[in-house]
């Protein structure tokens, strides 16, 4: 494609005719990512204040790291690759590779953040800066098709934070059957994470996406449905999940830090 500078395009000097604040949304967008780079890279290297028993952040679970605190990790499991490798960073720096390359890749962030800091283009009816597209057949953009193995690999990280919050209906001293705001906050953290991983159009595709006669598969035909109907709330999950994992660590930074004091229903 030659791009919006093609000799067979209207040559229109203005760059939008739009009379509205069309800018708005893809500056809102680029705030809220770029804060949420910014705290996660800060989360990542502080390696501290991400567990108090029984809550551990969503940034540091599965804690893989041999400077995991005690009781931060799931049955005391250690990799043998990083006892061997005597890796000793922040456990975060392995664990968010994998929900970062899910989002990254994610076909609405992509929409988003293409908008938010390449203005490609920035918004509807507006001339993109850019004279040539290549869409994602190059480097590096080539690297979006990873999407289905970080999405897979995403599911697993959510079994974990669903253990997590499971875990998170004991008290301090390990008993069971009590729930602290703490709690409640790691169940909804998860639980939007499931359901935006099961919005994914990548999940839709799996269930259903390659069936030619859906009247032979009556069971994923019936997946599928539910899987489209959530796919449609799609964008909405991503943000809801999005805000509630940055708050999830926000929560057990600060109850960890001793700022705040994780209140128990019963």
């Amino acid at each position: 494609m030659s791009g919006v500078f093609s000799p067979t395009r209207a040559k229109i000097k203005e760059r939008t005719l739009r009379t509205d604040k069309w800018w708005l949304q893809p500056l809102l967008t680029f705030g809220v990512l770029f804060s949420f780079i910014i705290y996660a890279t800060f989360r990542a290297f502080e390696n501290d204040n991400y567990f108090t028993e029984p809550l551990i952040s969503p940034f540091y679970s599965p804690c893989l790291s041999e400077a995991c605190v005690p009781g931060s990790t799931i049955f005391g499991f250690t990799p043998v690759s990083a006892q061997i490798l005597n890796f000793a960073l922040s456990p975060a720096l392995i664990i968010l590779i994998f929900p970062l390359g899910f989002r990254m890749t994610c076909y609405y962030y992509r929409k988003a953040y293409y908008r938010a800091f390449w203005l490609s283009p920035p918004a509807c009816a507006v001339a993109e800066p850019h004279e040539k597209y290549s869409g994602e057949t190059k480097a590096p953009l080539i690297l979006q098709n990873a999407h289905r193995w970080f999405f897979y690999a995403g599911l697993v990280f959510n079994v974990f934070l669903t253990y997590d919050a499971i875990i998170s209906f004991k008290n301090d001293q390990g008993q069971w059957g009590h729930m602290s705001v703490g709690s409640l906050v790691l169940l909804v953290s998860s639980s939007l994470l499931w359901f935006y991983s099961l919005s994914c159009h990548t999940c839709r595709h799996t269930v259903g996406g390659r069936l030619k006669h859906f009247s032979k598969h009556p069971v994923r035909y019936k997946l599928w449905t539910w899987v489209s109907i959530l796919n449609h709330k799609h964008q909405q999950f991503a943000w809801y999940s999005l805000a509630a994992v940055a708050f999830a660590d926000i929560y057990v930074r600060q109850v960890a830090s001793g700022a705040w004091t994780n209140f128990y229903f019963f």
